[in-house]
């Protein structure tokens, strides 16, 4: 069942889809909502797609059940992806359908609003109308206005709710029917942003500065609420610059530290980077990409960001680069960046996209119980008297300890380069040792990097390699094209730097076609993949418009080529 509400920005569609998600999920369905929206505060036209099955989708699709148009350029958007068996809500009041169109469910959205206290409530209106077109009962519904709304707005959007349902009553038309629900699963419904916040509040992250920029800001509103509850510190700080620098003082002062923020903002941390780089702090970084150079589409989606993860900064020091994949993977992800941040004493860049951080899916609970807190400081026996900030190691790690930690003790930190004790230097020997010593944390970073994971057949004649945020497309394209016969599997990255080469150097050289499927306009996953093991694959596959991959788009391309 694939559900689309449209219409302009402030028209309330947030409510009806986030409302919609959240009573199916309670319901037992499985929900993916992903968003489609303008850089404007009102206007345009925005959709919000929902998939409902019995167990969760795992990305969007084009056909449409249920059109909920708020305003006429969402029916004239849409229209030719309703199913013939489609039903279109909308106000009558407002435009009237092609006299051709007879799936059209004219509903007094605005006059049922009004009457219920004010013409904002015409998503709750319309929300109403969906459940009651779909069969479902009203108490879900209404249990989560409650808990959703300001107790003065409560009964206003309860009348309205009700308003809706009732008014599809008397002639409610047949619609494809709903999958089977499974409610005795436990589920919750969150996204992207949501379940990163939740994974670096839950990892014994104590403070974040960031700057806002979409897509990444809903983890920094995420963490800012919860401060009072867990003793966390959040800064708006006044620009990019400033966030990464107050996170690296915050981390040389003991914290786990992270900020987050999109490509823009990100190359005007990359100085803050390398000091990160020169001076063995710890931090997370969150870039969450979207279609640039400059500003380019705000709001959309891209992976156009990943050589600039791996290579961004002035001079070499090794680094990690992970990316989040899907909601069950992402939350233990970032935990992990957190560990190796810590062990190794280096930046790691987190890579998201306006695709994962804005979609929204049903799913089960995480595990807390599977997630990893281990601060790697120095202890008395493994920084012995006088301690050496930079003291030189066989395995590149060096005693790690905050000021104050050790009574007597000076931990002398510096952008430039530095002896063992951390004082200034410019011995060309001295520089090369610790060069060496850095650069030994790479070698040992290479062995923390999980092999992409492989779904599909053995031994596959159809080979599809991604990463990020792909994952759901090429997993619904391995389904459909197992489905029509065709023997076919995935290798998808979650872990990009150093980039692990065991599972891709046995599988790709046995595919018959392989296809690496990127979101940007120069295949900057498939040269990574050249360049460090020699291997490419038979096909390319790149979409740049801002929009995500579907699994019918793969399948689609792929049939074109095999």
């Amino acid at each position: 069942m694939n559900i689309v509400i449209g219409g302009a920005a402030g028209q309330g569609m947030d409510t009806i889809a986030h409302l919609l998600g959240k009573t199916l999920t309670r319901l037992g369905y499985g929900v993916l909502l992903s968003k489609d929206y303008m850089s404007r505060v009102r206007g345009g036209h925005n959709f919000s797609l929902l998939r409902v099955g019995s167990t969760t989708p795992w990305a969007l699709a084009t056909d449409i059940d249920i059109l909920v148009a708020l305003n006429e350029e969402t029916y004239v958007v849409h229209h030719k992806k309703l199913r013939p068996r489609a039903s279109v809500i909308f106000d009558n009041a407002l435009f009237a359908l092609p006299a051709q169109e007879q799936r059209g469910l004219p509903t007094p959205l605005g006059s049922l609003a009004r009457a219920a206290g004010g013409a904002i409530l015409a998503s709750t209106v319309a929300t109403g109308a969906v459940l009651s077109l779909l069969g479902l009962a009203l108490p879900t519904a209404e249990g989560l206005i409650r808990e959703m709304f300001a107790e003065a707005l409560v009964e206003q959007n309860i009348a309205a709710f009700r308003a809706g349902y009732s008014a599809l009553l008397p002639a409610r038309p047949v619609v494809a029917p709903l999958p089977e629900a499974t409610p005795e699963t436990p589920q919750i419904f969150i996204d992207g942003n949501q379940a990163l916040g939740m994974a670096a509040l839950a990892s014994g992250c104590r403070f974040l500065a960031a700057y806002p920029m979409t897509p990444a800001t809903g983890i920094m509103t995420y963490l800012a609420a919860k401060q009072q509850q867990y003793g966390l510190v959040v800064e708006q700080a006044e620009d990019e610059i400033a966030a990464i620098n107050m996170v690296l003082g915050a981390s040389y002062a003991g914290l786990r530290s992270m900020t987050s923020t999109s490509g823009g903002g990100f190359a005007l941390m990359v100085e803050g980077l390398s000091l990160a780089g020169m001076t063995e702090t710890p931090i997370v970084v969150v870039l969450a990409m979207r279609p640039g150079p400059a500003t380019g589409l705000p709001t959309r989606t891209e992976q156009g960001d990943l050589n600039f993860a791996i290579f961004g900064g002035h001079g070499e020091f090794p680094r990690a680069v992970l990316s989040a994949t899907n909601l069950e993977d992402a939350f233990y992800r970032l935990n992990k960046a957190f560990t190796l941040a810590d062990k190794y004493q280096v930046p790691v860049i987190f890579l998201t996209d306006q695709d994962f951080a804005d979609t929204a899916r049903s799913i089960r609970p995480y595990d807390f119980s599977r997630l990893v807190y281990e601060r790697h400081l120095a202890t008395e026996e493994t920084a012995p008297s006088p301690y050496q900030r930079y003291r030189l190691t066989e395995d590149g790690l060096s005693p790690r300890a905050y000021p104050g930690q050790f009574a007597g003790e000076v931990v002398l930190a510096d952008s430039d380069e530095h002896d063992e004790d951390g004082h200034i230097i410019e011995d060309g020997a001295m520089r090369k040792r610790m060069m060496d010593k850095r650069m030994l944390k790479q070698n040992a970073l290479a062995n923390e990097m999980s092999e992409p994971e492989v779904y599909g057949s053995t031994g596959a004649e159809i080979l599809l390699i991604g990463w990020g945020s792909t994952y759901g497309a090429l997993r619904e394209a391995i389904d459909s094209l197992q489905a029509r016969g065709k023997n076919a599997a995935m290798l998808h990255f979650s872990d990009l730097w150093p980039l692990p080469l065991n599972n891709v150097t046995t599988l790709l050289p046995e595919a018959q076609y392989s296809f690496c499927i990127e979101g940007n306009a120069t295949g900057q996953f498939s040269a990574l993949l050249r360049r460090e093991s020699g291997l490419q694959t038979t096909h390319l596959l790149l979409k740049y418009d801002g929009r995500p991959w579907s699994g019918e788009e793969i399948v689609r391309e792929v049939e074109k080529n095999v």
